[in-house]
């Protein structure tokens, strides 16, 4: 399956080509969906105003964790692979983990308490787009309010990116894994 619309080849405008600086470590070539999105540089410059990927108000691994969950659940092996390879082990998730991410329902017993709580937040998110007044209470246990909005901004955004790489049909990077029990 070959890309609806064909990335951006170098060489790229200044002004793109600094953008891909905001996204990409110092020399790594930019990732197709970057290069995708560059063919409309509006939409590329929004992806980095928007991105969640900073020091916010929630730990590194449970960042990933909802990233990895949204992906999966979207089947957006494209972006689950990407933060598989560039995050997953770096945030402390193990291999059996990534793997559950992937599965419904999820393995309990790899996940700590705090865990399962955002699995169960980010399916609830997908399954209907809410959370019941129940995992509310539990959730707001564990997480403060900023927490909270973040946590539901990043289950979103993912769910956004998710939806433009299948649109795209990009194919998985050369770097990133596939969903477990898909040939390489």
């Amino acid at each position: 399956m070959s890309p609806r619309i064909a990335p951006l080849p170098p060489p790229y405008p200044a002004e793109i080509a600094e953008n891909f600086a905001r996204f990409m470590p110092p020399g790594m070539a930019p990732l197709a969906i970057f290069r995708t999105a560059a063919r409309n540089p509006r939409i590329l410059a929004k992806m980095g105003g928007g991105n969640l990927l900073d020091r916010g108000s929630i730990e590194r691994i449970d960042r990933e964790l909802v990233i990895l969950r949204a992906c999966a659940l979207c089947g957006a092996e494209y972006e689950w692979g990407v933060h598989v390879a560039g995050f997953a082990a770096k945030v402390g998730l193990s291999a059996g983990q990534v793997a559950d991410s992937t599965r419904l329902p999820f393995e309990a017993a790899l996940w700590n308490p705090r865990q399962q709580l955002l699995l169960r937040l980010v399916d609830s998110l997908h399954a209907s787009y809410r959370i019941d007044d129940a995992l509310w209470a539990e959730l707001a246990a564990e997480f403060s309010e900023e927490q909270l909005i973040e946590l539901l901004m990043l289950a979103g955004q993912y769910h956004q990116i998710s939806m433009l790489v299948n649109g795209l049909q990009l194919a998985p990077e050369a770097m990133a894994p596939r969903f477990p029990g898909v040939p390489g």
